[in-house]
């Protein structure tokens, strides 16, 4: 779970807010919009809980682990609150949960929902006019505006729609988001611009489903249009990519329209979850594997150099080692570039929670270890193949030695290194393009692979982009 405090756009007298935002890239974008709302409202952003006013932790529920981390944070600074301050719980463990935390954490101020940020100042200022622990759960009566004016950083991600309408047998995400919500098509564009007018360098499209956006409308081929528009109305965008695509929804007209428009990345993370047909059918999944097969197959030959990125349960409810080896024969057939992997957790509510066979957990953590395993061979190889080769890459931070994380890169005395991504590196969850020597942050710069790892590239900087 990423853990992102927001960024400070302003130390100034005057009452101040700390977020502190848990979970996946969507609850970074609400965290950005709660944040902008609260500066209209008069809030300057801090990094330093201490000296707050207001303390948001923006939770996330999705899984059992990540509720107790988010209870964590949140107990953390209300043992840490002042008598002035005020803490708010939001995101999704406040709309799948809120008892819990009031339970684990009386202290706690007021509580919002995931669907309801955009009313993150009215709430704050009912909790600082003495209202007690005032609530904003369920949906919104209006729907979000686009609260963002410009990126905290050259990577900014733009939510397209919220909900999902899938219904895996694992999740509990339709039963806190409900159902698919795309957002208005200029709403997003217009985000997208001012994004990019911004100092944007790199916008990436999230969703449940990014590939079912607009289809709550009647509209399959929404998302070419949206991708399209973008394209065409924020020129000095450099990178445009898209996250969380189900091989159902991927049409031809996506295909085309991320092969033939420049900005938009050879890059593609397809959430398959397992690789056997009979797991699929228990997960309330797409069972058909050669479907996804020949999906691939498209985008390869419309695009030889895309990045395929997966994610994969091990230990789901029955699983056998045949149905697990079969999973491992999968990646080997298909070879994806990046791969994460999650051992199973049974989510109260859930209907795979109530399963027979469940696994035990010492199966699942050697299967996950071997699956690991498997995958690190296959991800070294296609490293390998840009040995000598040039890329374009984002630079986005420097690591000196004496710095925090020095020791964990293995910088020797007087050593630097800038951290970059390529097209095939998404933030968080892939790797790097590791380049020698400091490089400005947030500039593209041209680079040559020298060496490979398992999941980083080591590269010389040849000139900026």
């Amino acid at each position: 779970m990423s853990r992102n405090p927001s960024s400070p756009r302003a130390e100034t007298n005057g009452p101040r807010y700390y977020i502190l935002s848990l979970g996946c890239p969507k609850n970074t974008v609400d965290s950005e919009g709660m944040g902008v709302l609260l500066e209209r409202a008069g809030y300057r952003a801090t990094l330093d809980p201490e000296s707050a006013d207001v303390l948001i932790v923006n939770t996330c529920g999705f899984l059992q682990s990540a509720k107790e981390e988010s209870l964590h944070y949140i107990d953390t600074l209300a043992r840490r609150k002042k008598p002035h301050q005020r803490l708010i719980a939001a995101g999704c463990l406040v709309e799948r949960d809120p008892e819990s935390i009031i339970a684990r954490v009386p202290q706690v101020d007021g509580l919002l929902g995931t669907l309801r940020w955009m009313e993150i100042a009215d709430l704050v200022h009912d909790i600082r006019e003495g209202h007690p622990r005032p609530q904003r759960l369920g949906p919104p009566k209006h729907p979000p505006p686009s609260a963002r004016a410009r990126p905290l950083r050259a990577t900014a991600y733009v939510k397209i729609a919220d909900g999902c309408n899938a219904s895996c047998a694992f999740c509990t995400i339709p039963s806190f988001k409900g159902k698919l919500r795309s957002r208005p098509f200029a709403d997003i564009v217009e985000e997208a611009q001012s994004l990019v007018a911004g100092g944007a360098r790199e916008l990436i499209l999230v969703a449940q489903d990014t590939t079912d956006y607009g289809r709550d409308w009647g509209d399959p081929h929404a998302l070419p249009r949206l991708l399209h528009a973008i394209v065409e109305r924020t020129p000095d965008l450099g990178w445009l990519r898209l996250m969380y695509a189900y091989p159902g929804h991927i049409s031809d007209a996506l295909i085309e329209v991320m092969a033939t428009h420049e900005p938009i990345l050879h890059y593609l993370d397809l959430p398959l979850q397992h690789g056997d047909p009979r797991t699929l059918k228990r997960m309330r999944r797409p069972s058909r594997v050669e479907h996804v097969l020949r999906t691939i197959e498209r985008l390869r030959e419309a695009m030889p150099d895309i990045a395929l990125r997966t994610t994969f349960i091990v230990g789901y409810p029955g699983e056998t080692e045949e149905e697990f080896q079969t999973l491992l024969d999968f990646m080997s057939e298909v070879r994806f570039d990046k791969v994460g992997a999650f051992t199973f957790s049974a989510e109260p509510g859930t209907p795979a929670a109530q399963l027979p066979d469940q696994v035990p957990d010492e199966v699942k953590e050697e299967r996950w270890h071997r699956l690991m395993a498997h995958q690190q061979a296959i991800s070294w190889e296609k490293n390998r193949a840009w040995e000598g080769r040039e890329l374009l890459v984002l630079a986005e931070r420097v690591i000196r030695h004496g710095d925090p994380e020095a020791e964990a890169w293995g910088l020797g005395e007087d050593e630097t290194v800038t951290l970059t991504r390529s097209y095939r590196e998404a933030p968080e969850i892939d790797g790097y393009v590791i380049v020698a020597g400091a490089l400005q942050p947030d500039r593209f710069y041209r680079v040559r692979v020298v060496q490979t790892l398992p999941y980083d590239l080591l590269a010389e900087p040849l000139a900026p982009a």
